[in-house]
């Protein structure tokens, strides 16, 4: 295989995508990456600042994007978002749902019931809901690959983590029985696992970035944290035909974290 065919597995020139929680961090990366490699890419995200800010990055680079403000965890505006979206692209071929709520820190004991619901309403019930209003359209359109952004720790526990290792484990199978069920639709659907990244979420739990390095870095084989970059070019591989033939897997881009 010659490296310009290797090179146009990757090639998402003709595709729409979807990318929940791209007005920051991880998504807005995936977002500004997918636009890179060729799709024109619906960005929601309920910040709508934020959500501009992504945009406007890739309308820099000469991308195209459309910005779709929505809180995935209400069926109307989900539903909503990925209709605003077809109307300008009436094809949909990739779906990646990275929008996350901040979870409390803590046990089952500890964890209030609200914060545990409003955790579940983004990060599990959000998938499960932009899932129900995209898959009717990848159908429609032949075919494509839904990424489920999980986390190392839907693997394996962490103290005080409760919420976090549910809701991550939650999408891990999930992602397995949607790839079983919608695998005559010819749709692919598999996880992403990122290990400890780079973000603002760590200033939320660490205060400091620094501090965040210290603590977390040592647990990585590779002695330090990922970078949003590194994740958004895994989950290129995983929305493009590269991937053709993976479904129902998760991806682990985790440092070697859980190696031991």
């Amino acid at each position: 295989m010659s490296n310009g065919s290797v090179f146009s597995r990757f090639s998402l020139a003709g595709k729409t995508a979807l990318v929940t929680g791209a007005g920051q961090g991880i998504g807005r990366a995936i977002a500004q990456t997918l636009a890179n490699a060729g799709a024109v890419v619906g960005c929601l995200d309920r910040n709508a600042d934020s959500l501009q800010e992504t945009v406007n990055l890739i309308h820099q680079d000469q991308g195209m994007a459309h910005a779709l403000v929505a809180d995935v965890s209400s069926p109307a505006q989900t539903q909503a978002a990925v209709d605003k979206l077809l109307a300008h692209s009436p094809s949909l071929h990739i779906l990646i749902h990275g929008a996350a709520a901040a979870d409390p820190s803590g046990t089952v004991v500890d964890c209030s019931l609200a914060d545990w619901n409003q955790a579940i309403a983004v990060n599990l019930t959000g998938a499960f809901l932009i899932s129900k209003a995209a898959i009717p359209a990848m159908a429609r359109s032949g075919g494509g690959s839904v990424v489920l952004v999980a986390s190392q720790l839907g693997h394996v526990g962490s103290p005080r983590r409760a919420v976090y290792c549910t809701i991550k484990g939650g999408l891990l199978n999930m992602a397995r029985a949607m790839a079983i069920d919608h695998a005559p639709d010819r749709i692919r659907v598999n996880t992403l696992s990122p290990g400890a990244i780079e973000t603002d979420r760590m200033l939320l739990r660490f205060g400091t970035m620094a501090a965040a390095r210290e603590m977390l870095a040592p647990l990585h084989l590779s002695g330090r944290l990922g970078t949003v970059d590194e994740i958004a070019m895994a989950a290129l591989y995983l929305a493009s035909d590269a991937s053709s033939f993976m479904t129902g897997a998760d991806m682990l881009v985790d440092g070697g974290y859980t190696a031991h």
